[in-house]
């Protein structure tokens, strides 16, 4: 599937630019994040708006593939608009902007529910946001990817349905590869698995960027008996207060005692830890038992929190009974501590292609060898269980 992807993914750049509908009330953000995309080669916008009515009433006229929606307008705010947007143009990709606040990281997590297809926190002031680099980068990067994603779909004709297994590659043993030989994100080699760990899982460690709070909502509602049996901790790329909100909404739909993990506090079976936003996350072993270390080092693949110190700090402490699940996500993040975590002795899963809102940081442990199993999201619980309840894979 990779070189076919590989190819796909190049007609898909070089075919017409993405069209992009801003809709913000404020004319300065409007024009700024206008000026942006059409600054882009492969990007043009295709409608610049003040409020929500005035893209519901739009929408289907401009041919748009992503919309970046204001939450608080006149009218028809951000919220309202979604569902009406979506209901004109079923496969629309939307990015909510909200503000870095708790009633923002509150909505946003809503609007995820509701059909938006990914958020991004804007500063706090004009002046903030015309002079950051990187949220400049993650919108354009967030534009991009769910733009070309949108048109691989429509390009895609309906597959034929197939048996579980006939659509698996075999199990192949791989040699492991080095972080120096990883492949790029121009490379595609064919897709091998790995043989899981003979030794059951003691922890699962979970890394998520793009649609992954849809995906860790629907795993973690399933896995309350995985989890009573190990801990789970995971990094989403979130800012801080929208990991607040995110842990706060996994821990009512697990019915577990899901929350922002705390610098030194232990790490124990029943527990869901999720990185603070702006802090990594890892695990350490002292005589006292294995305790989060919370660190405010560098972004590492331009994330903060970043999966890779999880996953090889995870390593380190549970060695082949570390078992590592990389969700959908822009990026490779998380692919360098995989391998650390292949090389322990421990497993690894990636989420597939088709139920990824972006596959890119499974695809990068995927075409790595590094996985033991590549699963639609409605399957990954049900083998997580089976892993821990001591089954064979």
């Amino acid at each position: 599937m990779s070189i076919a992807f590989a190819a796909a993914d190049r007609a898909v750049a070089a075919d017409k630019p993405i069209r992009v509908m801003v809709v913000d009330d404020s004319v300065v953000a409007r024009s700024l994040v206008a000026r942006w995309v059409d600054g882009e080669p492969d990007m043009t916008v295709a409608a610049s708006l003040r409020t929500g009515r005035e893209a519901v009433d739009r929408i289907e006229g401009c041919d748009a593939d992503v919309v970046v929606l204001d939450i608080e307008m006149p009218e028809l705010d951000g919220i309202s608009a979604l569902p009406l947007l979506l209901k004109k143009k079923r496969d629309l990709m939307v990015i909510m902007a909200s503000a870095i606040t708790r009633r923002g990281a509150e909505v946003s997590l809503r609007a995820l529910s509701l059909g938006a297809a990914d958020y991004i926190p804007k500063p706090a002031t004009t002046r903030e946001a015309t002079t950051s680099i990187d949220f400049r980068r993650e919108l354009i990067e967030k534009i991009r990817n769910l733009g070309r994603r949108r048109r691989l779909l429509l390009r895609q004709p309906m597959p034929v349905a197939a048996p579980a297994e006939a659509r698996r590659p075999r199990h192949t043993l791989v040699p492991l590869p080095s972080r120096d030989s990883l492949p790029s994100k121009h490379e595609a080699p064919p897709l091998t698995l790995r043989p899981f760990s003979p030794i059951m899982p003691r922890a699962l460690l979970i890394g998520s960027s793009t649609g992954g709070p849809q995906a860790l909502t629907a795993l973690i509602e399933k896995l309350p008996a995985a989890i009573d049996r190990a801990p789970v901790l995971i990094t989403q790329h979130m800012p801080p207060t929208f990991t607040t909100v995110l842990a706060e909404h996994l821990s009512r739909v697990g019915g577990r005692g899901a929350h922002e993990a705390e610098h030194g506090e232990p790490v124990l079976a029943g527990g869901v830890y999720v990185a603070p936003g702006g802090r990594h996350m890892r695990v350490v072993r002292d005589r006292d038992g294995i305790k989060i270390a919370l660190g405010d080092d560098p972004p590492i693949n331009f994330c903060k929190p970043s999966v890779d110190p999880l996953f090889s700090s995870a390593a380190a402490v549970w060695g082949a009974s570390a078992l590592a699940l990389v969700l959908t996500g822009m990026g490779t993040d998380g692919t360098h501590g995989a391998a650390d975590i292949v090389a322990a002795g421990g497993s690894v899963i990636a989420q597939d292609e088709a139920t990824s809102v972006v596959w890119g940081m499974p695809r990068s442990v995927a075409q790595a060898g590094l996985c033991s199993a590549v699963l639609p999201l409605n399957e990954i619980a049900p083998r997580i269980l089976r892993l821990f309840a001591g089954g064979r894979a």
